[in-house]
């Protein structure tokens, strides 16, 4: 009997001694259960405080046969950090691990398509387009450009959304034109949403389509909805069937306009819709600036025809970039461009419209590293993407810029 039940001990015994620590699963699964949140969006703290509980309570049930692991300890350390970095209570809902598999088809990231969105995958499959100033155009490629472009134009133009802005002069004399109306056709999807239209104008920028409504389809489904930040100054269009999201400001009496989208639907068009800023940015009829480089013709004066409430004299080169650096502290493209719309129009609120694009890049596009653009150093090279937040302009740009400015 003793020979017969032995084995059955020592199998027991060694059994519970193998029992596999299964912290590298926990974290597994609370990145994958983070990885497709958006700090940027609404609810993003209530899901990620829920991930966080459901990590929190997967390394608690590990806790005896993880006792001598050091990966186990420094979750628990990084989990009660991280808790009280997002202000997240111990007990409250968890997020389901092994969530049902199923197709939302208002849901972009859950679509087949998007099934590699995971960690720096995903950072390269969304695209970033701003617009401000005068105007100021960041291109999906991260080209910069400063355009004419008065009258209607096409931002964006493919089978899933239509963009279109229209600019106007800001002083007379000069070829430097500004935002006043910006027209966006959500196009039917589906039974995510019909098609949707919205129009803001200046002193008009709503919180509702132009049908009255604020939300996709029926109004029962989050797949498409705008979100009033502040009232007749900034709203948020998020998109989720298509995994859009548009930020559009007024900044004194002109418009300003961010939009993150995923590449595979962003370049969805037909070749009959190629004039698109976004996708190939301004003709090269309708550039200002050379290669980032903003010239002006005439600096601190005011011409017979200019009015009253743009008088050029107000700012020089030394004031307007005092002005500017109070703002953006990054002497990049945004800091030029906000210098360079101080002297065309004389109007202060060119530089919140800089600083407010600048935030926008912070909150919308996937690449921190490509947030800051700064000037190419080089006569008819292609605009430069910078690295970091700290200012780098060769000696030659600031001989230019001086020559230029003076």
């Amino acid at each position: 009997l003793l020979d017969f039940s032995m084995p059955s001990v020592l199998c027991l015994a060694d059994c519970q001694l193998q029992t596999p620590c299964q912290i590298q699963k926990c974290t597994t699964d609370f990145v994958s259960l983070t990885s497709h949140l958006n700090s940027a969006l609404d609810g993003f703290d209530l899901e990620f405080c829920k991930a966080l509980r459901a990590y929190a309570a997967c390394t608690y049930r590990n806790s005896k046969v993880c006792r001598g692991n050091l990966v186990y300890h420094s979750a628990a350390l990084g989990i009660s950090d991280l808790m009280s970095q997002r202000n997240c209570s111990k007990d409250g809902p968890t997020s389901s691990t092994k969530p049902e598999v199923t197709h939302d088809p208002c849901n972009y990231s859950g679509h087949a398509g998007a099934g590699e969105h995971r960690g720096e995958e995903q950072t390269s499959t969304y695209l970033f387009c701003g617009l401000f100033g005068d105007p100021h155009l960041r291109t999906f490629k991260d080209h910069f450009q400063t355009c004419k472009v008065e009258g209607a134009w096409p931002l964006i133009d493919n089978n899933y959304l239509s963009v279109q802005v229209t600019n106007v002069p800001v002083v007379p004399g000069s070829s430097a034109t500004a935002t006043n109306k910006i027209t966006i056709i959500f196009k039917s999807y589906q039974d995510c949403t019909d098609q949707k239209v919205y129009q803001a104008v200046t002193d008009d920028l709503p919180a509702a389509f132009v049908d009255g409504t604020t939300s996709g389809s029926n109004g029962n489904t989050k797949s498409l909805r705008i979100v009033e930040k502040v009232g007749g100054k900034y709203v948020e269009m998020h998109a989720r069937y298509i995994g859009t999201t548009v930020y559009i400001r007024q900044l004194g009496h002109y418009l300003t306009l961010a939009i993150r989208m995923p590449q595979e639907l962003a370049m969805a068009y037909e070749e009959s819709q190629d004039l698109q800023l976004c996708v190939n940015g301004c003709p090269s009829s309708e550039r200002i600036d050379d290669s980032g480089h903003l010239p002006l013709s005439v600096m601190g004066q005011l011409p017979p025809q200019a009015s009253p409430t743009h008088p050029w004299s107000v700012y020089t080169l030394e004031t307007a970039t005092t002005k500017c650096h109070e703002k953006i502290l990054v002497k990049d493209i945004y800091f030029y461009s906000c210098v360079f719309d101080l002297l065309t129009t004389g109007d202060v609120n060119f530089t919140a419209a800089a600083h407010s694009a600048l935030k926008d890049v912070e909150a919308l596009h996937p690449r921190k590293e490509h947030w800051h653009i700064f000037p190419s150093n080089e006569s008819g090279g292609g605009d430069s993407v910078g690295t970091g937040s700290k200012f780098f302009v060769s000696p030659g740009l600031v001989c230019l810029i001086l020559a230029v400015f003076l």
